[in-house]
């Protein structure tokens, strides 16, 4: 599957939506790093992983890679292949095993992305970020890599189940060193600090509104 996707999906997907990438040698070619993105619609995931140029590990719902059918075994295996890490995301623990899932793939010297908003924008502003993301980063020593995907909510707008056909832009800042905060990650306030570095240079890129509050879906 891993080959599948690499070499057929791949490469056809980049052929179809033709992305425009900038400053994807931004991205270090070994080593642990971050890759911190704005967050507009479900392709996203598809979006980083197709551009960045290494493989690129984001977290995913266990129960996506537990079915035991031959619909489910194909599910879990195409998105293995994609990077996806398995989390249980339905237990009070869930943060935590979270920023575990995403320690191991840093510590092991991979590239891990991560949506500091925590969920995908519904009304095109950028939001404040979660510290998650600056807890991996002081916890870990990897840089962190800020990206701006433009256009992916018009390739699959809000309810639409599948992709439409339109160009996407995806840009990739200065790696971010956080270095100068070493031994200062149990502190709440540098982890905002470095979080709201984050989020600025996501703003900077994508040109989009930033909000200093967190996103909130609206009530079911």
């Amino acid at each position: 599957m891993h080959l599948l996707v690499r070499w057929l999906l791949a490469p056809l997907a980049r052929l179809l939506y033709r992305p425009q990438v900038e400053g994807a040698d931004r991205i270090p070619h070994t080593g642990p790093v971050i890759i911190a993105s704005n967050h507009r619609a479900a392709v996203d995931t598809a979006v980083v992983a197709l551009t960045a140029g290494r493989p690129v590990s984001f977290l995913g719902k266990a129960e996506y890679f537990v079915g035991g059918s031959l619909k489910g075994r194909a599910l879990a295996s195409f998105l293995t292949a994609l990077g996806y890490v398995p989390v249980d995301r339905t237990n009070a623990k869930a943060g935590l095993a979270a920023l575990h899932a995403a320690r191991t793939v840093l510590d092991a010297g991979g590239a891990f992305a991560i949506y500091p908003e925590g969920t995908r924008s519904l009304d095109g502003r950028l939001h404040r970020g979660h510290t998650g993301v600056a807890t991996l980063a002081l916890g870990t020593g990897a840089p962190v890599v800020p990206v701006a995907l433009i256009g992916t909510e018009r390739v699959q707008p809000v309810g639409a189940r599948f992709p439409r056909l339109h160009r996407v832009t995806v840009r990739y800042g200065e790696p971010l060193d956080f270095s100068r905060y070493d031994g200062l990650e149990s502190s709440s306030m540098i982890r905002r600090a470095v979080t709201d570095e984050i989020m600025d240079a996501i703003s900077m890129l994508s040109e989009q509104v930033y909000v200093d509050q967190y996103h909130q879906r609206p009530a079911a």
